[in-house]
Parts: C-alpha cells; structure tokens; sequence
C-alpha cells in the first residue's frame, strides 16, 4: 500500500515538475524568442572514420565549430542518417559521402533548434539529375510531397548549390526549410513555434505593399522568390546561408528575422 502511495505521489511531482519548467520555458521564449538550451546528449553518436574526414575536408560550417560544438554537430549528422531512408532513382549511387552531404545541409540548418529531427518526412529520394513530377507535369530539381513524407532531389543540382557557395542557389537548404515550414505549423515544439511565429512575421512583412514594391524594385532575390511565401522564405535562406554580410547589408530586418528563427546565435562558429 506504502509503495503504491509513492509510486503515485511520485507520478503527481514529476508532473507538477514538468508543468513547472514548461511554464518557465514559455516565459523564458516570450522575453528571449529563443528555446532555454538546444544541444543536450547523454551519450553523442560519432560518425565511421571516413565519413568523419569526408566532413571536415568538405563542411566548411562544421570546421567554423568549436571543438565542443563539432560534436554536436557529428551527432545530428549521425542521428539524420540513420533516421531517414535514402532512395535511389534512375541508376543513381547514393555514396555514404553524398549522404554527409545532404545530412549536413539539414543539420546546419536546424542546428540552433533542440527538436531537430522532424516527421514530416521519412525518406529522401535522389535523381541523378531533373526529375519529372506526375503532379505537376513538370520537370523539377528538388521537391517536397507532404503527402508522401518525402524529400525529392536532383543530385546534380543540389551538389552545384553546394559546391558555389556564394550564387544563393541552394537546393538542399531550400526543400528543407519547405519541410520545417510545414514541421512547425503542426509542432508544438518550443522551436518549431518559434520558427513558423517568425515565418508569419515575414510573411507579415511582406503582405506589406510597400515592403512588397522594395523587395521587388532592388531585384536583389531571384524572381522565383515571389511566387509565393513559402518559396520567398525558402529563398531568403539560401541567401542567410550563402551571402549572410550582403543579406543583412541589403535587408537588415529580414536578416533579423531569419536569425531569431534558427536561434543561429546560439551556434558558436570560429571566425
């Protein structure tokens, strides 16, 4: 009866425990929009060997890590990799070094989020290059099918947007911010609300007929980016990502946004 009595007395504090610190957190991201910590790993998973040089001879955001924060980084990476099932399409090889690469363009891009993995997808499949859609009836480099939980990419077009660093064409980091788009309007995760709360504050933003003829006048993002808000958010993170000092020079409040929304403060990089 004594044991029954503690088990449920026990069950009554870890809850009360548990609403406590959400309650403290929901404070804490009212004044700071940001999540109280991100990375916490009792145990941090490494990658092979080889996969581990393939990183740091081809990740630039990895080597601009802290030694402490490159961990991390290796954990997500391994985590993401194991996660999602990689599909190969018409003859492609998916080489462990391509699966480093597509994972880092997530991981980089997540990395300032402690719920990092999503379940808006579960695989990703990869084209040898443009790849014909039956939906839309169009040809397509990359693409994402909530539907079908899946990332779609053309091989050749995400390794050009990662190989030139610095055209805002990005494949990898385009698709999946679709994807935490789509994450964070269904997540009650304290990062994925604050990310699609930023997403509306952008969105906001750009509802705005004079913002709306500014952006559009200084020709500065590509004309696909104002097809609609979902591609328009996507492309202002290939520029956060591949020209940040001309993106906050140019844009200086979406700049902000974008930063608040990846909590990218919190990413210790060496410079």
């Amino acid at each position: 009866m004594k044991h029954i009595f503690f088990v449920k007395y026990s069950a009554i504090l870890l809850g009360l425990f548990g609403a406590g610190i959400n309650v403290i957190e929901s404070i804490y991201v009212y004044v700071f929009n940001k999540p109280i910590f991100v990375h916490l790993y009792l145990v941090k998973k490494k990658l092979p060997k080889k996969k581990k040089e393939f990183l740091i001879e081809n990740i630039l955001f990895y080597n601009k890590l802290s030694d402490k924060y490159k961990s991390y980084f290796e954990h997500r990476l391994t985590k993401f990799i194991r996660t999602y099932d990689f599909v190969e399409r018409d003859g492609f090889e998916l080489t462990p070094e391509a699966k480093v690469l597509i994972a880092s363009s997530y991981v980089k891009l997540t990395f300032g989020m402690r719920k990092y993995l999503t379940t808006t997808f579960n695989k990703i499949v990869v084209y040898p290059n443009s790849f014909y859609s039956i939906i839309t009836k169009q040809y397509h480099k990359g693409e994402f099918n909530p539907a079908f939980k899946m990332i779609v990419f053309s091989w050749e077009d995400f390794l050009l947007g990662d190989a030139i660093n610095n055209d805002n064409l990005n494949l990898g980091i385009h698709e999946f911010t679709h994807a935490l788009t789509f994450h964070g309007r269904k997540s009650k995760d304290v990062s994925a609300r604050i990310f699609y709360s930023v997403f509306t504050e952008i969105t906001n933003f750009i509802n705005s007929k004079e913002n709306f003829e500014a952006i559009k006048e200084s020709n500065y993002f590509r004309e696909y980016a104002l097809t609609n808000k979902l591609e328009f958010v996507a492309v202002i993170m290939e520029h956060f990502f591949e020209t940040p000092d001309d993106l906050q020079k140019k844009f200086p409040k979406l700049y902000k946004r974008i930063e608040v929304m990846l909590n990218y403060k919190s990413i210790k990089l060496n410079f």
